[in-house]
């Protein structure tokens, strides 16, 4: 049996997960990730009740009779999930800080600590089933529930981390994980689940980015037509795909204006009035770089695939076209048009279950189209 340090978040499911491993028979030990301090600049930023959290962790804990620490990891998060936050809205794109946060903070700072004293892995509350290949290669696959399937979450994980983590929940429906809390008396099995961005909370997006981005007001122009429209606050209170809090009213028919690009070279934020296909809002071509590949990448030829663009979408199908440069960067052609795709966005690679690895939506290349 395994040495295993499980992520005890304060909610329930991080709870069940490390009774599972304990009933299997392994050494469970337990610790809560600080990562963020409530007041930045002597205001406070958002609710990140880790006071609380703590608390509840520490209570799972003490009930499993499990050992448990916490483990401060501030600056981490700081210099890999907060900085990232900030430098991907300062450059018009649109990031990303919950996977980071899986791929810099879980399974990046935090594995690296549990290796180094000693354990052989670690595990967490998240929906996905780890299901290896017959030859021993690390294979994450989609969880049981579709509708608590968190796979996307963990597009950006390499192999090395793959093989070190543990994923307990993925077999069971989030109404068996709170019944099997009751059932074992867990003194959080009543507690709401988490909510907002990673280890952050219910923080507004705007009011913690005036914290490290100064407004920078620019023109609104209707792409459609080329008439200024009005005037933007700064770019990076804005992106691809947004209606509400654009600041321009709906036409006579009613037709709402949506954001369809930002130029931060002319510091211009351009909409359109939303249709069912409009060409700069609805594409079936994209590129993204940065791949990650859990798998052995593909070879150097177009590969039929499923992806998912967002993690509440369902998985559609594509096809991936690799650069000829190298395995870390291709052409994405949807079968079915997608919205609002924005640089800085995740893209999440399937091929059935099993989850294939991600890539960084960028620039589309000069000359694509809806075509």
């Amino acid at each position: 049996m395994s040495r295993i340090l499980v992520a005890l978040s304060g909610g329930v499911d991080s709870a069940v997960a490390a009774h599972l491993l304990q009933q299997q028979g392994h050494e469970i030990h337990a610790a809560y990730i600080r990562t963020w301090m409530n007041e930045e600049h002597g205001k406070l930023l958002g609710n990140c009740p880790w006071e609380d959290d703590i608390a509840h962790a520490t209570a799972v804990a003490t009930h499993l009779r499990i050992p448990f620490h916490t483990l401060n990891l501030i600056e981490d998060y700081r210099r890999h999930i907060v900085q990232y936050l900030v430098d991907g809205y300062r450059h018009g794109a649109t990031p990303n800080p919950d996977i980071m946060c899986n791929r810099e903070m879980k399974f990046g700072r935090f594995l690296r600590h549990a290796l180094e004293h000693g354990y052989d892995a670690i595990a967490t509350g998240h929906y996905a089933r780890r299901q290896d290949d017959p030859d021993g290669t690390p294979a994450i696959h989609l969880a049981q529930d579709p509708g608590k399937d968190q796979t996307y979450f963990l597009a950006l994980l390499d192999p090395a981390q793959i093989q070190h983590a543990h994923f307990p929940l993925g077999q069971m429906t989030k109404a068996q994980v709170r019944a099997h809390a009751r059932r074992h008396a867990f003194p959080n099995a009543t507690r709401k689940d988490s909510q907002g961005i990673c280890f952050l909370g219910k923080v507004n997006i705007n009011e913690f980015l005036a914290h490290y981005i100064p407004d920078n007001p620019g023109p609104i122009q209707d792409n459609d037509t080329g008439k200024i429209l009005g005037r933007h606050r700064g770019l990076h209170h804005h992106t691809i795909g947004q209606r509400k809090g654009i600041g321009i009213p709906s036409n006579r028919d009613h037709r709402h204006y949506v954001v369809v690009a930002k130029n931060p070279a002319s510091n211009t934020l351009h909409i359109a009035l939303e249709t069912p296909a409009h060409p700069q809002l609805h594409t079936t071509t994209a590129s993204i770089r940065d791949i990650i590949w859990q798998t052995p990448a593909p070879p150097g030829t177009p590969v039929d695939l499923h992806v998912r663009v967002r993690h509440r979408d369902a998985p559609t199908p594509a096809r991936l076209i690799p650069n000829p440069a190298g395995t870390h960067t291709a052409h994405i052609h949807f079968q079915h048009p997608q919205r609002g795709i924005a640089p800085g966005q995740i893209l999440a690679l399937y091929d059935g279950t099993r989850l294939l690895g991600g890539g960084i939506f960028c620039l589309k290349p000069a000359g694509d189209d809806n075509g």
